[in-house]
């Protein structure tokens, strides 16, 4: 009798115990891995005539490309063998040929080749080199080559190649006189656009044939932007583009290249920057506009494509859809389907027969799972700015006094936005509210809120979440005690910053690859991006000039200030935070007794890849969310 009760008191016990490490007590809780899982498959490209699909997919632990036909399936079949290197990246440059490259890692030497699909024919059309490689939008063989820039000369400027897929020398097209930072191909393979930028200024060059000089037609500065989408069929002079030219929100125009005017607005939305989507180089056709608000949306001009992709969401109803590529007439389709709650997966369209074919699902592991829907939410900030953001509760049906996590977006100029985040979905299973706030200098608000976040890194960027933690409390739905700021990159360094100057306000912060030294942060900048630093000044700082306030926002010489327990994770090949600072601000929280978790993994840069490291450091996450918070 007595082993009896021993035995039910146990059992009781334990199921207390699930409960309350299951935080206000969610309906289930998900292993960490399964939300992390990465799909076999990725990378879907379909080849110009729409007969065959190529992808990567995992062979002997590296990344190879398979192809998939379409007419015939036994023809299908694995086209590389890679065994000690992954490929990084590939794209159909005709419907029988593939451009590929491959090496240990984005980082490492410039390896290029061309493959035939059907004889499986490799060849390297680069000598493997320290350089970087731009290719020309769109990837089209004009005859035996295709159009890209290359560095080897100048680390600092791309200059303008053919590049021949069967492995003959390079040929230097032009030499770029140092400040061109981006090239523009017309149909005809000709190069008679091109953009200068030395961050404060940009030019539009125009030249009507490749053998004369370029002339520059228009001037703007760093917060205005003109930015080509495609030629009009049948002109070398008009362009579709995105321009905020005497407008705060980027809009679709015609734009003439030989005048620098824009000669008409096509379409444009007044809460939203439209996007640089829907222009189909093959058919030389503006087929629609893009923007997002929440969710991506779109306004067609093709109403034939718009017929189809209506077709499509019909078999998808309330669930998102991104074209990712397409052949060249539009009637085959790799789309990407998914929700807030739902990882989605990969599909092929053929437009013509109305069929969709799963290729890969996302993330199978959640597909029947109960997650958490996203929430819009709008404030006004102390300033008065009207700020949007994204909430997730946990699946308890508690909306009052909750715990929450602030999730900060990388960037800045980036954006959050109604789609399927994994991180959001994690923190949510365990029962915290996930904030997630496109705070001022996030992107796609228009040319003013970007600006708003100019030199606030330290400022009022970070008084914006400390607004809205502000503004759901007195909402009563957050615990003014249980307050949590985590991030990447620019979040990882809003999150040591809240940590150092914002002890009272948070409870704990998680930090992955957050910026420790901002002086670091400039003088890691490459080569190859060495014309940005002038926008750089402007959006963040100079630190020649404004030492004090640099060393002000950089949390390493601060970091005794430091009141709350820290998760900090670093990758050894993150350029823009230096172990040595990391160290420096670990070893004085040890130094303080304060509280630090720290994260080390030599192999990783500024995000880990590892799929062991990344389990690992939710893991790690989840123990010190749940002793802190």
């Amino acid at each position: 009798m007595f082993r009896c009760l021993l035995w039910v008191f146990a059992v009781c016990f334990c199921m207390a115990s699930v409960s309350c490490g299951n935080k206000q007590g969610a309906k289930e809780l998900i292993p960490v891995e399964d939300f992390f899982v990465k799909p076999e498959k990725s990378n879907f490209k379909i080849s110009p005539d729409g007969g065959r699909i190529a992808y990567l997919g995992i062979d002997d632990h590296c990344k190879n490309i398979f192809v998939l036909d379409l007419q015939d399936k036994k023809k299908s079949k694995q086209l590389t063998y890679q065994s000690d290197m992954n490929v990084q990246y590939f794209f159909w440059a005709s419907d029988s040929l593939i451009v590929f490259s491959n090496s240990h890692s984005p980082q490492d030497s410039l390896r290029i080749f061309s493959i035939q699909v059907d004889s499986e024919k490799t060849t390297a059309i680069l000598p493997v080199k320290m350089a970087r490689l731009r290719w020309l939008a769109p990837h089209a063989l004009h005859g035996n080559y295709l159009l890209a820039t290359l560095n080897d000369r100048d680390s600092t400027a791309f200059d303008l190649y053919k590049i021949f897929v069967d492995g003959t020398t390079p040929e230097l097209l032009t030499r770029n006189p140092g400040n061109i930072s981006k090239w523009y191909a017309s149909p005809d393979g000709k190069v008679r656009l091109a953009m200068t930028n030395d961050s404060v200024q940009e030019s539009i060059l125009y030249r009507a044939e490749e053998h004369m000089p370029f002339q520059e037609i228009a001037n703007t500065d760093y917060q205005t932007s003109i930015r080509p989408l495609g030629f009009v069929k049948g002109s070398h002079t008009h362009v579709y583009a995105l321009s905020n030219l005497n407008r705060d929100k980027l809009s679709l125009v015609e734009y003439n290249v030989s005048t620098g005017e824009e000669e008409r607005i096509l379409f444009e939305n007044p809460q939203v920057d439209l996007e640089a989507a829907g222009y189909a180089d093959d058919l030389q056709e503006l087929i629609y506009s893009q923007y997002t608000i929440n969710k991506v949306k779109r306004h067609f001009f093709n109403q034939t494509v718009q017929r189809y992709f209506e077709q499509l969401s019909i078999k998808f109803d309330n669930q998102s859809v991104d074209v990712l590529d397409t052949d060249k007439a539009m009637r085959h389709w790799i789309v990407k389907v998914y929700t807030d709650v739902r990882a989605g997966g990969i599909y092929h369209y053929d437009a013509e027969r109305d069929a969709a074919t799963l290729l890969e699902e996302i993330n199978p592991k959640l597909a029947d799972l109960a997650l958490s829907p996203k929430e819009a939410v709008g404030f006004q900030s102390r300033d008065g700015l009207t700020l949007h953001g994204y909430l997730t509760y946990p699946l308890t049906g508690q909306r009052e006094g909750l715990p929450v996590v602030v999730l900060v977006h990388d960037g800045p100029h980036r954006r959050d936005a109604m789609d399927f985040d994994a991180e959001a979905q994690f923190l949510a299973n365990r029962g915290y509210l996930v904030f997630q706030l496109n705070y001022r200098g996030s992107a796609g608000y228009g040319k003013k809120f970007w600006a708003a976040g100019f030199k606030e890194w330290g400022g009022k960027i970070q008084a914006d979440m400390i607004d809205g933690v502000t503004w759901l409390i007195h909402q009563g739905i957050v615990d003014k005690n249980r307050v949590a700021i985590m991030g990447n990159g620019f979040g990882g360094y809003a999150a040591l910053h809240a940590a150092t100057y914002n002890s009272s306000f948070y409870k704990c912060a998680v930090a992955m690859s957050g910026y420790t030294n901002l002086f670091t942060y400039f003088r890691e900048i490459p080569p190859h991006h060495q014309q940005y630093v002038r926008l750089f000044y402007n959006i963040i700082g100079n630190p020649n000039t404004e030492y004090e306030m640099f060393k002000a926002i950089s949390p390493v010489f601060h970091a005794d200030k430091v009141k709350i327990p820290v998760l900090f994770a670093q990758g050894g090949r993150d350029r823009f935070s230096s172990l040595t600072d990391a160290n420096q601000f670990v070893q004085k929280l040890k130094n303080n007794n304060v509280p630090i978790k720290y994260i080390y993994r030599e192999e990783e840069g500024r995000r880990f890849k590892n799929e062991e490291n990344i389990i690992n450091y939710y893991q790690e996450v989840e123990a010190f969310l749940s002793k802190y918070l």
